[in-house]
């Protein structure tokens, strides 16, 4: 909840199927996720998943998706914002937009569980036999990272642009490649315990002040 207070939900309605397009198709298609089971499902029972407190107000013709938005400034800004952008971005940022607490409660266990299956596995990795670091590969495996879309533009050279209709999106695609940095890769600090973008492949702690409290407590254990 701290998290969704600073930085606003996180689009699971735009990220989980296969095009953030939905709203213009008759149904959403659902690649394997930890959130809903079902294949597929009629585009609008799909959106009326984010919507659980009002009745969805749209006009939807042969090749294009409307939503009304008549009678409310800001969601007409919003509408004006994002013209050129899916309709189901527009309606993930209105304020009757909801996501289940616990599929919130769900990503981030799975992101830690990621982050720490990665990094016991090298920790460990001389400590643990063959049969437990398969355990450790699978459960890295069952990681169900969303892919976003990007499409090529040309700037001063040929450059990759990814398009990220969520911050779900975002937030996935900047933890795998922190997780596989190898020169400020993420690392669990050897005092406090907590995750940290090492600034340096070497670092042990996330800060100076835990680094100054592990060598006062390793000296007074000495002496005892």
């Amino acid at each position: 909840m701290d998290f969704i207070s600073k930085y606003g939900l996180l689009g699971f309605m735009t990220a989980l199927p296969t095009t953030p397009h939905f709203m213009d198709y008759d149904t959403a298609y659902l690649p394997k996720n930890h959130f809903i089971k079902e294949e597929s499902m009629p585009a609008d029972k799909y959106a009326e998943l984010f919507f659980p407190f009002i009745k969805l107000d749209y006009i939807k013709s042969k090749d294009q998706t409307v939503f009304n938005v008549s009678g409310d400034r800001e969601i007409l800004a919003l509408a004006m914002t994002f013209g050129d952008s899916p309709m189901a971005l527009n309606m993930s940022f209105q304020r009757e937009y909801a996501e289940r607490y616990d599929w919130l409660t769900t990503l981030f266990k799975d992101l830690a569980f990621s982050f720490m299956s990665s990094f016991l596995y090298y920790t460990d990795f001389d400590n643990i036999d063959e049969p437990t670091r398969d355990i450790y590969r699978r459960g890295m495996a069952a990681f169900g990272g969303i892919a976003p879309t990007y499409h090529i533009s040309l700037l001063d050279k040929p450059t990759i642009v990814w398009d990220f209709h969520s911050l779900l999106l975002g937030v996935q695609m900047m933890f795998s490649f922190m997780l596989t940095d190898e020169t400020k890769p993420l690392r669990c600090c050897k005092h406090c315990s907590m995750a940290f973008a090492a600034t340096h492949p070497n670092a042990l702690f996330c800060s100076a002040r835990c680094k100054n409290q592990f060598n006062v407590y390793k000296s007074r254990g000495k002496k005892q």
